[in-house]
């Protein structure tokens, strides 16, 4: 990647995120101060560079890749150059082997004109001597003589013949010879530029392979921004706050019908039944999931002496699933907050929302108080209080009523502004926070629930929320 365009990208990512950073500072209380401490939070407003950022990415990949298209097509066309250097080169090798045959043959009859043209000059030599012999010799006749003279011509013609061939073939020997030498000259120049080619053709697959890791670097670079800016952008769209009517809307279609069933016995030794229902939501630490609700909206009631339950049982519905409670547990922070955990299956069987639990339940003052036991919900002001820090107190004062009578009370479920899950108002002042789902007991329903220590658990739990202050009971 061009070391440019990576300071415009960092600069880039740098500038957008110092832009979608907010900081929140509280101002801190007084040495003597005693009012509780407000909070108030600020919207993040939605980032408008995520666009930007991706289209920057987009143009430097796309630059990226035109490059090694370019680099792709001198690469091929150095193959088509190479293939036809090597055609060349084959067909300067078969015209040398051609060559080095006809030359073998021009110097096969070279030799056997050398050898005519020798046992000519040798008859011519013959012949002249035998002629001046007869010319001395007076005994040969006129025939013989003239027969011996057109023998000589015959042969010094033969001989003229053979030496002009011999002459053809010495051109020709010559021509051939300098074919090959301009032969061989080409052929040594087409293997330098073949290995010439060759060579180029080796760096341009190096620049190819080093532009493929480059793009591939770009391509990881450009998924990961993309991530963090999809991230980014879930992140500011959770930190939006939802309207309280866009709030319950979903609620509303997302809520289980809790329903609780007990038998104890009576003084008389009459058992009688108790029966209770009441609505909430499934709601998820990340790991676990339970449905919550206040200790009043079931049979059970803490006080000591605890009543002593011969059976309990339960359900979850949500539409047509019906699911049987296996066990329900007390909230240690406050043990008047039930918990009703499900598996990891019986979660997944439910097609409603399963809500978080608030990561920051400060982040927003006001929040959303939904009632279960009547059709009402509203919005709200919480204060901390430093003497109940597991707690958030409702402000009564800015109460806003959106539909029924809206008159917060103990079990109501109350959530944050962006959706979240905050807690169980555990009296009609206090909001008890679920930080998680620790319990302080747990009592088993269904058939295996029998002969439990109910009275002594009820009791026990009792003790602890009469130890809290009065305020909180």
């Amino acid at each position: 990647m061009n070391r440019s365009i990576l300071i415009v990208i960092c600069d880039f990512l740098l500038v957008s995120l110092l832009a979608f950073s907010t900081v929140d500072i509280n101002k801190l209380p007084q040495a003597n101060a005693s009012r509780p401490l407000k909070l108030e939070m600020a919207t993040n407003a939605p980032a408008n560079g995520r666009q930007d950022l991706g289209d920057v990415m987009r143009l430097a990949l796309d630059e990226e890749r035109k490059n090694r298209d370019v680099l792709v097509g001198e690469l091929s066309r150095a193959r088509e150059t190479v293939g036809q250097r090597d055609q060349q080169i084959q067909l300067f090798q078969s015209q040398l082997v051609s060559n080095g045959e006809r030359t073998a043959q021009l110097q096969m009859q070279q030799t056997n004109l050398m050898r005519e043209f020798s046992v000519a000059q040798s008859n011519i030599e013959n012949l002249n001597q035998q002629l001046r012999a007869t010319t001395v010799e007076s005994v040969i006749s006129k025939e013989q003589r003239a027969a011996m003279e057109a023998e000589a011509r015959k042969q010094s013609e033969k001989a003229s013949l053979l030496e002009k061939q011999l002459a053809q073939l010495q051109n020709s020997n010559q021509l051939v010879l300098s074919e090959r030498e301009a032969l061989a000259n080409q052929l040594q120049m087409s293997e330098a530029a073949n290995r010439s080619a060759i060579a180029q053709m080796s760096q341009m697959q190096e620049e190819v392979d080093a532009q493929r890791q480059q793009n591939a670097q770009l391509a990881q670079g450009v998924q990961a921004l993309a991530s963090k800016s999809s991230e980014l952008a879930q992140e500011i769209r959770q930190s939006q706050p939802l309207a309280p009517n866009e709030l319950f809307d979903r609620l509303s279609t997302n809520r289980v019908l809790a329903s609780f069933s007990g038998v104890k016995s009576g003084f008389f030794g009459n058992d009688s039944t108790h029966t209770k229902q009441t609505q909430t939501v499934l709601v998820s630490d990340g790991t676990n999931t339970v449905a919550l609700c206040h200790v009043q909206d079931t049979p059970l009631t803490l006080w000591n002496p605890g009543a002593n339950w011969e059976e309990l049982s339960g359900t979850l519905a949500y539409g047509a699933i019906v699911i049987p409670m296996q066990t329900l547990s007390f909230y240690w922070g406050d043990p008047r907050i039930v918990l009703i955990p499900l598996t990891e299956g019986q979660a997944h069987s439910f097609t409603g929302k399963i809500y978080r639990l608030a990561r920051d339940p400060y982040k927003f003052q006001d929040a959303v108080v939904v009632g279960t036991r009547e059709n009402y919900y509203g919005e709200c002001r919480f204060q901390i209080d430093l003497t109940t820090p597991q707690y958030l107190k409702m402000d009564h004062n800015s109460l806003k009523g959106l539909f029924g009578k809206f008159n917060p009370s103990s079990g109501d479920l109350v959530f944050s502004k962006m959706g979240e899950f905050l807690g169980v108002m555990a009296n009609n002042n206090y909001c008890a926070l679920i930080r998680n789902f620790a319990p302080a007991a747990t009592l088993r329903y269904g058939p295996g629930g029998r002969n439990q220590p109910t009275a002594q658990t009820l009791a026990d739990l009792y003790t602890i929320v009469s130890t809290l202050p009065f305020k909180l009971q």
